[in-house]
């Protein structure tokens, strides 16, 4: 390819293209060819912030499978704009970005312990009711994050949701606009209907018809694009058999195992706190006082009952049960420890007010034995050994996958298997292929068009797989045959809802001239009535509820009805028939107001911070690339 172009510098072809580069120059500058190159990397920038294309292509990625989940495994994925979705990913990334320029000009900032503590405290990060460090690993990666990249998006999620509050939460309304929303919210009316179905049988669609529909829309009628991938997987679990324990080492952490082993106190306390209501002297002259009664005889579970303001414990004497070291505050944990059992200590201070504790009984650690124990801490030993191995064989598949030119040496070098998965789309599969880093490696151009192998994906902490595209099956057009009957019954379903849509608009329209009464119209069906509908009326079709309460009233001192027309999904042309509205006759209750207050409020706060990104976007410097 030099070498041409060399030969050619001084022919016609080089001329034209040195002629060409120079018009691009002179039309858009010097600085604008080197900015596209500075920025081939980067999809957009907002205020000189970069937007890199692999966030676009993630975003994309992203949004593509919530549209697919969302419109069902039948869609055929291909129908989806390339062009719309990245257009549409763009504008949300851009719109972000804005938002977190905004709230950091604003001075809005969230620290990093409290998003320690967000994620120490999120249900979906939790084992057992405590933070799992694995579960916290295993949701991020399905997500597609590092813990770095997760705890930066958290971060923002915050920013944008401190600034969207701050906007959000100052909207509010006046009482005549709560009032005028009240009453038309509140507000019933009568109305009728009349369903004139749309009705197939009487509707043909010749062959010749469905050609000519295939013909003018082929475009819609193409295979899905699919891949069929080849993959290795290596699962930790095979490694157990091969790890091998000394019982020197078992021997050794079983020693280990007892030896962190405690005793379990069982303690009784008295409280007394030190708050707003009592003053430290007050709670250390009540906490002394019942010291006194108790070294004079008094019993202890009793003065508990009676004088302890921890309500926990209180009626049960004071009793918080057995607990072993760690448990309770460092002062109250020292004195415990320093009673003999049956004995009540001085009164002891922590950050809760002032206690008495007694000491109420001693349980001695059971120690299990070695043979019960054993197959345990074999596991445990084997894990440690096991996830030595797997990040090790990992990595050799790693490097032997990058070297080589398919799946097959690898395999064989770490005693794998080769495996195929189903043909899927880009909306996924099932089983390995629904995971959203496979698709995005199987998708991917170094996978897909130049045939290389992924790196290493972890699937979970027990899985890793590296896959490789073995076909790339690009959409073709489908035969009339295979599509012949689904055409057939979509034209047999549009003429007859147009069928009823023109005869119900016929209908209408007499209706409305007064050329044909009600009575005749339900000739054609019979007339559903509903009475004093509210807004939110079970029962009804959502399009008639909402086409009914946008028509206008009838006109007052007539009983004139008024009438509209609807179409449904399923075909069917509806006729409405409104004969009255009821307007709310009682007043608010301060409960109502208060609720369609704070409704308004947020719908006017949403709408000034949809203002706000507005006004962030105007005055922004946006570029695209």
């Amino acid at each position: 390819m030099l070498q041409n172009i060399r030969d050619n510098s001084q022919g016609w072809i080089a001329k034209t293209i040195i002629g060409a580069i120079i018009l691009l120059m002179a039309l858009t500058g010097f600085d604008a060819i080197f900015r596209a190159t500075d920025h081939k990397q980067d999809a957009a920038k907002v205020n000189g912030d970069e937007i890199a294309i692999a966030e676009l292509n993630q975003a994309v990625e992203m949004q593509r499978r919530q549209l697919l989940q969302q419109l069902g495994k039948d869609f055929d994925a291909s129908q989806l704009d390339d062009k719309l979705l990245r257009d549409s990913a763009l504008k949300s990334l851009i719109e972000r970005k804005l938002v977190l320029q905004g709230a950091k000009d604003a001075g809005f900032a969230f620290s990093q312990p409290a998003i320690d503590q967000l994620i120490l405290r999120t249900p979906e990060f939790q084992s057992e009711g405590q933070f799992s460090s694995e579960r916290f690993d295993q949701v991020i990666r399905q997500m597609g994050y590092s813990r770095l990249q997760f705890r930066q998006m958290l971060e923002q999620e915050m920013l944008i949701g401190q600034l969207r509050a701050g906007i959000a939460g100052s909207g509010f309304v006046t009482d005549p606009e709560v009032s005028a929303f009240a009453r038309l919210e509140k507000q019933t009316r009568d109305f009728a209907t009349l369903t004139l179905p749309a009705d197939g049988s009487g509707v043909t669609v010749s062959q010749d018809e469905a050609k000519a529909y295939y013909d003018a829309h082929a475009a819609q009628f193409m295979s899905p694009e699919q891949v069929v991938l080849e993959y290795v997987e290596l699962k930790k679990e095979a490694f157990f058999a091969q790890a091998q324990v000394k019982d020197e080492d078992l021997q050794a952490l079983y020693q280990k195992e007892i030896g962190s082993l405690a005793e379990q106190r069982e303690a009784g306390h008295i409280l007394i706190e030190v708050n707003d209501k009592q003053t430290e002297a007050q709670a250390k002259a009540k906490i002394d006082e019942i010291k006194a009664r108790i070294d004079g005889g008094a019993d202890f579970a009793a003065q508990a009952k009676q004088f302890s303001e921890d309500p926990g414990s209180a009626a049960a004497g004071g009793n918080l049960g057995f607990a072993g070291p760690g448990v309770y505050d460092p002062a109250f944990e020292k004195a415990l420890y320093s009673l003999k059992k049956g004995q009540v200590s001085e009164p002891v201070r922590t950050d809760f007010g002032w206690h008495l504790i007694k000491l109420l009984d001693v349980q001695a650690p059971e120690v299990p034995s070695f043979a019960s124990l054993k197959s345990k801490l074999e596991h445990d030993l084997k894990s440690q050994e096991v996830e030595q191995r797997f990040v090790d064989v990992s990595k050799q598949l790693e490097d032997a996958s990058f070297e080589a030119s398919d799946l097959a040496q690898p395999a064989q070098e770490l005693g794998l298997k080769v495996q195929t998965s189903a043909p899927f789309g880009r909306e996924g599969g099932e089983g390995l292929t629904a995971n959203r880093q496979v698709l995005q490696a199987a998708f991917s151009p170094e996978v897909l068009e130049d045939g290389a192998n992924s790196g290493v994906i972890e699937l979970d902490p027990e899985t890793s797989v590296v896959i490789r595209v073995k076909e790339h099956r690009m959409p073709e057009q489908l035969a009339l045959e295979q599509v012949s009957s689904s055409i057939r019954e979509q034209l047999l379903k549009e003429r007859a809802t147009e069928a009823a849509k023109t005869k119900g608009e016929e209908m209408l329209a007499s209706l409305r001239d007064g050329k044909t009464s009600v009575q005749q119209a339900g000739a054609a069906g019979t007339w559903q009535p509903v009475e004093a509908a509210t807004r939110n009326q079970e029962g009804v079709e959502a399009a008639v509820l909402q086409a009914v309460f946008r028509m206008p009233k009838p006109a007052a001192g007539t009983d004139k009805p008024a009438y509209t027309g609807v179409v449904l999904s399923n075909g069917s042309y509806v006729l409405v028939k409104l004969s009255g509205v009821s307007e709310p006759e009682q007043a608010l209750s301060s409960e109502e107001k208060a609720s369609y207050s704070r409704f308004l409020a947020s719908r006017s706060g949403q709408q000034d911070f949809a203002a706000y990104r507005k006004k962030l976007e105007a005055e922004a410097k946006i570029e695209r690339f």
